[in-house]
């Protein structure tokens, strides 16, 4: 073992695990969170099928997943469905752990669901940005799974497409992105509860040739795929990395770059809610909440049972 990888074994990595506990309250909340996980999780192979009289054609979303989120796709697609009232054909991309026994209950609910394997997204990768000529993309697709959001669904592709997380659940009908997915028109992005890409913004700024915006989230992400300038991604990644190093947030940077100086359809930020405070977690009044970062215990825990019709609640 490399002294680098012993470091990391033996200092690095319990560092961030205490850190980690620490943030989110101590062992004691870390196993009633994860308790609700578990709980969520077996509740989503019981998701009730969705019977749609919509005659509209089926919605496009666009996911990244995997076996440690096949449950959270699952319950954001469902409820989506559900406060919709609308069909779904979603596209999913495999990131490499998905299986049978993940896959079944995500084809049970959605019949016109479409799995897109690792291994058919890496073709496409080479066939059309062969690794030669793009060694950062191709090095971050291998060792950064949020790059592939926004290369997978979108390399050798075209028209819109909405690209979504899956720890999203819907409480209300979302008109907003329904009007878009129905006539989209320009980019579209979700709102932030702070500002997080990670890098210097007057350099994006330069890189992007435009101011970039405050508070991009990519949690909710509408691009036009024959719009996208690949060499210029790869630019902008290169120059970005070569300044500061990888960063988390590179995925959230470079929408952010690409959203500048472009039209935007922004998410309204009091019904589609980034990190939602204790007391919207609590109330569920917005339309959507992403759970991201300290509101992931409000989403194990209990707010996957509200976002179920009173019906079919499990007791907590």
């Amino acid at each position: 073992m490399r002294p680098g990888r012993v470091l990391y074994q033996l200092w690095h990595r319990p560092l961030a695990a205490a850190r980690r506990s620490r943030d989110e309250g101590g062992p004691l909340e870390q196993w009633r969170t994860a308790r609700g996980h578990r709980a969520m999780t077996e509740a989503a192979r019981l998701l009730p099928a969705l019977v749609q009289s919509d005659s509209n054609r089926p919605l496009e979303l666009h996911l990244l997943t995997g076996r440690r989120f096949w449950d959270q796709t699952a319950f954001c697609l469902w409820t989506f469905a559900h406060q919709s009232g609308r069909a779904l054909a979603p596209v999913i991309y495999d990131d490499g752990t998905l299986g049978a026994e993940e896959r079944a209950p995500l084809r049970r609910l959605f019949p016109a669901i479409r799995f897109v394997a690792k291994a058919e997204s890496a073709a496409t990768l080479e066939s059309q940005l062969p690794a030669a000529a793009y060694p950062f993309l191709h090095d971050r697709w291998r060792n950064y799974p949020n790059i592939r959001k926004l290369i997978d669904p979108h390399l050798g592709a075209s028209g819109w497409k909405l690209v979504i997380d899956s720890d999203l659940l819907f409480f209300r009908r979302p008109t907003f992105l329904l009007h878009w997915l129905d006539a989209p028109d320009r980019h579209l992005h979700a709102v932030d509860n702070e500002t997080s890409y990670g890098y210097d913004r007057a350099l994006m700024d330069r890189l992007a040739g435009h101011p970039v915006a405050d508070l991009v989230n990519v949690g909710l992400t509408g691009l036009r795929s024959e719009a996208l300038d690949w060499e210029r991604i790869e630019y902008c990644c290169r120059e970005l990395i070569t300044a500061s190093g990888t960063h988390y947030y590179l995925e959230q940077a470079l929408i952010a770059m690409l959203n500048a100086g472009a039209p935007c359809a922004i998410a309204p930020a009091a019904d589609y809610v980034t990190c939602p405070p204790d007391s919207e977690a609590q109330a569920c009044e917005a339309v959507m909440h992403h759970y991201v970062a300290g509101s992931k215990p409000w989403y194990f825990r209990h707010n996957w049972r509200v976002a179920l019709p009173t019906v079919t609640r499990p007791s907590p």
